[in-house]
């Protein structure tokens, strides 16, 4: 496997290089004169919050059943963002998502900061609210607590009031409460440990008009209590300020930012900050399908104690989503910087772009410090029928429009069957991959339509390749083969699928597919290895993975 010098310093878990910041080739939101362009980060941070620490933002975000889960990332300038962190290491109740629950677990979380603390908040639609904590962003967050079990509470955000009181505002699920549209207060301990009152109706938006309120985010300012909050849907919607001189109102309210005539859909959920310099601003998402929800960050002025968020060409209190503004006022500039994609595998930490689809267990595979990690494959039930029910697919997000996949794999079978490569996962997915046929080895390409509904798989099988080593091991031999597998992702998540046995000349493979968004998440690609039931387990060692134009 090839080693590459390994210059860095290790801050939770990614080796984070000295000198500079790693810089995306495929998306970078910062264009280097004092402006930037939406969407700040074109990656699936679905229902993100922020919240302000001095000259630091800290932003969090929904990961549903994927593991680790909660993440963190961090800004200087709410342009240019690095992931720090997860708060979950793994998804509670443990024995519950140890296996995949696409669309469940962490839902639309909310992070705030008080007397030396970060606090998350977020909801469980099957379990309750949760909250987990931590002094330090950067290193381990606590054990998390349920502060309220239940079923169809979501969207949870709590206020510190100055008189010591703490309040939790949260919505409700439709699936799981049998109704939604509406916004309930209770109060919490002081500690925000658990809910000591009866859930308040503050808003209903069962009005003909507001339909589909949630992700209520909750403020005060200048004597108001205000909740931000979406209504109309997560494609269609707006964005609704509420406000009132009383924490259980009643609430006025006012639509304060909507698509207008951009082609921003949504524009949907998010949080407001201030700079150090007294600017007001608000990140949201913005459903791209087969993309997810990727970040956007506008302007919002007060003007008579309402916000405006956006641009307000006509002036009637309602803003629309801008495609290139100014950076916000910090004080100063800061290097550009995105989230980490390509990943060579030299750390023993695993890289915090990835995530697999249920809690990590070590019978998935391994990190090392030996220039690469190593997936163990999964022995698939007696009744498999696709991959959503394969645990560990290490995955990470599509980190834009237009991109390419590149790894390097080197694939270790000993029983016929065993199956690995490259996947790109979603409601439909199609995967390239290596299968163990007898001394050799079959490259083939898999797809899978509605896989949610228990779908079978189809595989053509395109290219016979001979082993490249063979030794004994064990009371089976390995059978060996190294390969590069690709795909190239362009607009509308078309995506193109090639392979090569030295790095430099690549031949197409298969057919075009195209890629759809997962459940409650956008499309995802990654790395994968099974092995049939009841055979012995063979294993795949991933040199490096690329993310190019």
């Amino acid at each position: 496997m090839r080693k590459i010098a390994f210059i860095g310093l290790m801050v939770s878990g990614l080796a984070q290089p000295l000198f500079g910041q790693y810089v995306s080739k495929v998306w970078v939101a910062d264009q280097k004169d004092g402006t930037y362009i939406n969407p700040i980060l074109h990656a699936d941070y679905s229902d993100p919050d922020v919240c302000a620490v001095g000259e630091d933002f800290y932003m969090t975000a929904s990961s549903f059943g994927c593991a680790p889960g909660l993440p963190i990332l961090h800004s200087k300038d709410l342009v240019n963002w690095k992931l720090i962190n997860y708060a979950l290491k793994e998804i509670v109740p443990t024995d519950v998502y140890d296996v995949p629950r696409h669309g469940k677990g962490v839902w639309a979380p909310s992070i705030r900061y008080h007397n030396g603390e970060y606090y998350i908040y977020w909801g469980d639609p099957d379990f309750g609210i949760f909250m987990v904590k931590t002094r330090d962003p950067l290193g381990k967050w606590e054990s998390p607590i349920l502060v309220k079990a239940d079923k169809g509470m979501i969207d949870p955000t709590p206020l510190w009031d100055e008189d010591g009181k703490v309040y939790l505002v949260h919505a409700w699920a439709g699936s799981r409460a049998a109704f939604n549209s509406i916004l309930t207060v209770c109060e919490m301990n002081a500690e925000g440990t658990t809910v000591i009152s009866d859930p308040v109706l503050v808003f209903d938006g069962n009005d003909g008009v507001n339909h589909t309120i949630e992700g209520p985010k909750f403020y005060k300012r200048n004597g108001y209590y205000y909740i931000l909050a979406p209504a109309g849907g997560v494609e269609q919607g707006w964005q609704l300020a509420l406000r009132s001189k009383n924490v259980y109102g009643p609430y006025e309210s006012r639509m304060v930012m909507a698509q207008g005539k951009t082609d921003i859909n949504g524009p949907h959920q998010g949080a407001w900050v201030e700079t150090c310099k007294g600017e007001s601003w608000f990140i949201h998402f913005q459903d791209k399908a087969t993309y997810g929800r990727v970040i956007h960050l506008n302007p919002m002025n007060w003007i008579n104690d309402w916000p405006v968020i956006g641009t307000d060409n006509d002036g009637d209190g309602c803003g629309e989503p801008v495609e290139r503004y100014r950076k916000p006022n910090v004080g100063r500039t800061y290097p550009v910087e995105t989230p980490m994609e390509s990943d060579e595998f030299n750390s023993r930490e695993l890289g915090l772009q990835w995530e697999w689809h249920a809690n990590y267990q070590p019978t998935f595979g391994f990190t090392s410090d030996l220039g690469y990690m190593r997936i163990y494959g999964h022995v698939l039930s007696k009744d498999f029928v696709n991959f959503w029910e394969v645990p560990n697919l290490l995955l990470q997000k599509f980190p834009a429009e237009e991109f390419t996949a590149t790894a390097k794999l080197k694939v270790s079978a000993k029983a016929d069957g065993q199956q690995s490569g490259l996947i790109v996962m979603g409601l439909d997915y199609c995967r390239i991959g290596l299968e163990k046929v007898g001394e050799g080895f079959i490259l083939g390409q898999t797809i899978c339509r509605d896989a949610e509904q228990i779908n079978r798989e189809s595989t053509v099988r395109l290219v016979e390749l001979p082993y490249s080593q063979k030794y004994e091991a064990g009371l089976f031999p390995n059978y060996e083969r190294e390969i590069y597998l690709r795909v190239k992702v362009g607009k509308n998540g078309n995506c193109r699928f090639f392979y090569s046995l030295d790095d430099k000349k690549y031949q197409a493979i298969g057919e075009t597919f195209t890629a759809r968004q997962g459940k409650w998440i956008g499309a995802k690609v990654g790395l994968f290895s099974t092995t049939s039931f009841g055979q012995e387990r063979g294993w795949m060692d991933i040199d490096w993975f690329h993310i190019d134009k």
